[in-house]
């Protein structure tokens, strides 16, 4: 049990009713997790509002309610607090019930449209080989060393994010690497958490179903560097044209990074193909096991954040160039003389980045076939420019499902089929079944083809209608090669 003072230090309350000299046992937002003597923290979600289940956190045992905005019955026994945004006060909170566990430990956030979970993943894996206790926070999965666990958000609530992080700390953890999306940074999901940096990738079109704008997206990004601390860094893409806003306000040490403009962490790619990145990093040549300049970039943000943090030059970049990047990003398999590449790409920017880095490690008169869909109930804009990005630089394009989720597959693909150019039409292919498009794939491959699969990268399951079935595009590309090309 702890005192229920405490767990609000620090948190702006606008009002009390009640007694605050209370013992409490836990905190939740979701009433259905409520135990005897818990703290309820009714925030406002997306899909639902906490406000509406504080009559059930108060049946399943809870004795404190946080809210925006008071029931309209007060109960004697129950005590009330109301704050301005409850969110940002369940981090706080979640903050003090763990004991800052983030003040315990060096934690970097990665932000940017695309080479979030690469940047990340590429600082767990180096500081693993480095010798460190290293967390993870990632799309893919979450890690506390070895022990791999469930990632259900690229950023998780900020209750599980301080349990998580807490974890870590009892687990030895001396570092973790985080991404933070943007609606992670928005709903105040990194609330009450303690940053030693923040790293900025880059920003292009992606979420305006969400933050309806363009401008509301960058500020949303901006707001991480914002809050940063004096003791910070803030590291950002000098290459990306809104990379110095992002250090426009911040208190923290600022430092870029990039291949054409001026910087503090610079590279030159000296060699580019299939088998992988040479750079020339201040005057270093370093092979690296990843492909394309997106992954220079990537590399040149890890780089610099471990200078950041201390390392020694040298020592970053031999044990960098032998780890093996983020699942599902530019996964390369090779069956038969195919190559099959398996990338998350679902933007227009990072689809075009693929496919220009495809583009750029061709030998001959290889072809690319790119299969490729959009999501369903996100931001339909994309969809016809992401079809125009897959015809322009492919030799033949297969338009198929991707999670349609509520949607209706076909009428994400006639959407997507709208930015298709006339001239274009006889070379893309609109095959709903995403197995079948795979599988279409692979038949008009011949040896020393490239097949891009893109959309889903690490993903094992598509999500239809509220259900989630097992998907996992590179085991059924392996599959479909092997019995093709090798039956």
């Amino acid at each position: 049990m702890k005192d229920l003072k405490d767990i609000l230090y620090r948190v702006s309350l606008t009002a009390t009713i009640g007694n605050m000299d209370k013992k409490v046992n836990g905190l939740a937002f979701d009433s259905r997790k409520v135990s005897k003597s818990d703290v309820f923290v009714a925030v406002k979600g997306t899909q639902v509002d906490g406000h509406d289940f504080i009559g059930k956190a108060i049946l399943q045992g809870a004795t404190v309610i946080i809210c925006e905005t008071l029931p309209t019955e007060v109960l004697d026994h129950i005590t009330y607090a109301t704050v301005s945004h409850a969110t940002k006060a369940l981090g706080i909170m979640a903050s003090n019930y763990y004991e800052s566990p983030s003040s315990k430990l060096k934690i970097v956030a990665v932000t940017g449209t695309n080479g979030k979970t690469t940047t990340a993943t590429l600082l767990y894996q180096l500081y693993m080989e480095m010798g460190y206790q290293v967390g993870l926070i990632s799309t893919v999965e979450n890690r506390i060393n070895e022990q791999v666990i469930a990632s259900t958000h690229t950023t998780p609530d900020a209750l599980s994010l301080q349990e998580l992080i807490q974890k870590m700390v009892e687990a030895g953890c001396t570092h973790c690497f985080m991404e933070a999306s943007s609606h992670a940074i928005v709903q105040e999901r990194l609330s009450g958490l303690k940053l030693m940096g923040a790293v900025f990738t880059n920003i292009t079109h992606d979420h305006l179903d969400y933050h309806g704008t363009f401008d509301e997206y960058i500020k949303a990004k901006k707001m991480l560097f914002d809050r940063l601390p004096k003791d910070a860094f803030a590291l950002t893409n000098a290459d990306d044209k809104r990379g110095m806003v992002m250090l426009q306000n911040t208190q923290a040490t600022k430092q870029t990074f990039g291949l054409r403009f001026p910087a503090d962490f610079k590279a030159k790619i000296l060699t580019n193909s299939i088998e992988g990145l040479e750079l020339d990093i201040d005057g270093k040549q370093v092979w690296f096991r990843m492909i394309g300049e997106f992954n220079a970039y990537n590399i040149l943000a890890v780089f610099g954040t471990a200078v950041l943090l201390g390392e020694e030059e040298e020592e970053v970049l031999m044990q960098l160039s032998k780890v093996p990047g983020a699942q599902g990003r530019f996964d390369k398999i090779t069956i038969a003389g195919v190559t099959a590449i398996v990338d998350y790409a679902h933007t227009p920017d990072a689809l075009e980045n693929v496919l220009k880095t495809i583009q750029g490690v061709r030998t001959g008169g290889e072809q690319v076939i790119t299969v490729v869909g959009c999501g369903g109930n996100r931001d339909k804009t994309k969809r016809p420019i992401m079809a125009k990005i897959a015809t322009n630089l492919s030799d033949k394009v297969v338009l198929t499902s991707d999670n349609p989720r509520d949607e209706e597959p076909m009428a994400i693909l006639r959407e997507m089929e709208a930015g298709v150019n006339p001239v274009d039409f006889k070379r893309t292919m609109v095959i709903e079944d995403r197995r079948e498009a795979i599988k279409t794939a692979c038949v008009l491959a011949k040896p020393s083809d490239i097949i891009l699969i893109a959309g889903k990268g690490h993903e094992t399951y598509q999500e239809i209608k509220g259900m989630k079935h097992a998907f996992d595009d590179r085991k059924i590309v392996k599959e479909l090669l092997n019995l093709i090309h090798n039956s």
